[in-house]
């Protein structure tokens, strides 16, 4: 009888912890909806921040992002790949938790980091101090992803692949890695979105410009740092804009998220 009661009291108050969480979430999904989508219009997609739109900034976020990726993404698959599949030595152990600690850390403090190497020895903020910035917060989730995936493939089929001639490497790329191409896809589409809405370290980096460039080497437009400085203006019409971006922004992010989660359940992409 008290083993029972006592169950029934932690499922009650583990159920009130998780609709107290699902309340502030939706309190805040909700207050961006109605207010961005109040403030929206479609001349924020085609004028740039110094006319009244976000053209300029949506496409500074997405390039910012897409250089991350392009260089994050290699290094994080290559560096998994290795821990998972070529070193059982100390190194393995070393990159992993240094992974797991670089995962942890606060996105402010990548942000003064590459302030201190990049911004600081160059004299100025850059788009290519940004990307830094992001590649370093993308890259330990992708190494982590990686090797999580590689972990759940079964031996027994490397092994088979061994035993039929392939070399080390075809097994790893035509065996083991299209087994774990779901789980590898979804950690990829997950890092991008964190990246993809992050602000403290472009704070230090990139900053924002109010005209479209695509020179990353002065300061870059962004949508996450545009965001916090509008926010933070006293005119009526620069905080409706901010609740624009942030509505963009927050659909953006769930849209990835989503995609992410369908890819994973979706057998037809196995």
């Amino acid at each position: 009888m008290k083993r029972l009661l006592t169950n029934r009291i932690i499922l009650t108050l583990s159920s009130l912890s998780a609709l107290l969480g699902l309340a502030f979430l939706g309190w805040i999904l909700v207050t961006i909806f109605i207010k961005g989508i109040g403030s929206s219009h479609l001349s924020l997609f085609v004028n740039d921040l110094i006319d009244g739109g976000l053209r300029n900034l949506i496409v500074g976020q997405f390039i910012l992002a897409g250089i991350a990726s392009a260089v994050g993404i290699p290094i994080g698959m290559v560096a998994g790949i290795y821990i998972r599949e070529y070193s059982q030595d100390r190194y393995s152990s070393f990159i992993r938790n240094l992974s797991d600690v670089m995962m942890s850390a606060p996105s402010i403090v990548v942000g003064a980091f590459v302030y201190a190497i990049v911004v600081v020895p160059t004299g100025h903020t850059s788009g290519f101090a940004g990307v830094v910035a992001l590649c370093i917060m993308m890259i330990p989730i992708v190494i982590n992803t990686t090797d999580s995936m590689l972990s759940l493939v079964p031996k027994e089929l490397r092994e088979a692949g061994i035993a039929l001639g392939a070399s080390k490497y075809k097994v790893i790329f035509d065996i083991v890695i299209r087994s774990a191409k779901v789980g590898i896809m979804t950690g990829i589409l997950l890092a991008f979105a964190r990246i993809i809405g992050e602000t403290a370290p472009l704070l230090f980096t990139s900053q924002t410009s109010n005209y479209f460039s695509l020179d990353l080497t002065h300061s870059f437009p962004s949508l996450t740092v545009s965001i916090y400085n509008l926010a933070n203006d006293v005119e009526t019409s620069s905080r409706d804009l901010a609740w624009a971006a942030s509505f963009i922004l927050t659909v953006l992010v769930l849209f990835i998220n989503l995609t992410g989660r369908y890819i994973t359940r979706n057998k037809k992409f196995r």
